[in-house]
């Protein structure tokens, strides 16, 4: 006899804000090429033909900081809340991954307050801490912290009926 599948209380995946997508960033690097090759004519017109190699390295410059944004935005952490665990999976933006189970009748989840930037959102067990949307706003740690809460609170209570 196969035993009945978990109860999923909570299934997110976390990743950060993208400002921009692979098509608007075709469209702006070609406005700025545009840009900055007709006004290297206009300067090579008048006779300072060096400032268009010096365009072209400010090109790739903004290209390569926009491709390293973008790299930044392939993290992502996918977090699972059944009655037995908290089980959390992480990939970074090079591609490691690091996976982590909680079992929720240990699990705590904490927000320092006041909220600010620098205040984390973690699930902890024990002396240990696991830092989770460290790219989210505080607005959305917050939101995500009270429907941790809430999941966790569930997850317990099937488990541990009153």
């Amino acid at each position: 006899m196969t035993e009945p599948a978990e109860t999923i209380y909570l299934d997110a995946t976390l990743t950060p804000n993208r400002s921009l997508s692979e098509r608007g960033f075709a469209i702006g690097m070609a406005i700025v090429a545009v840009v900055f090759f007709l006004t290297g004519l206009m300067f090579w017109s008048m006779g300072a033909a060096p400032i268009l190699g010096f365009f072209g390295l400010d090109m790739v410059a903004i290209w390569l900081a926009f491709r390293l944004s973008f790299r930044q935005q392939r993290e992502q952490t996918h977090i699972t809340v059944t009655a037995r665990a908290i089980r959390m999976h992480h990939t970074d933006a090079k591609g490691r991954t690091r996976q982590a189970e909680v079992p929720t009748g240990f699990a705590r989840v904490e927000l320092d307050e006041p909220l600010t930037p620098a205040s984390w959102l973690r699930i902890e067990h024990g002396r240990t801490a696991w830092v989770i949307g460290r790219f989210l706003t505080v607005d959305e740690r917050k939101s995500f912290a009270a429907a941790l809460r809430k999941a966790l609170q569930a997850a317990r209570a099937e488990r541990l009926p009153a």
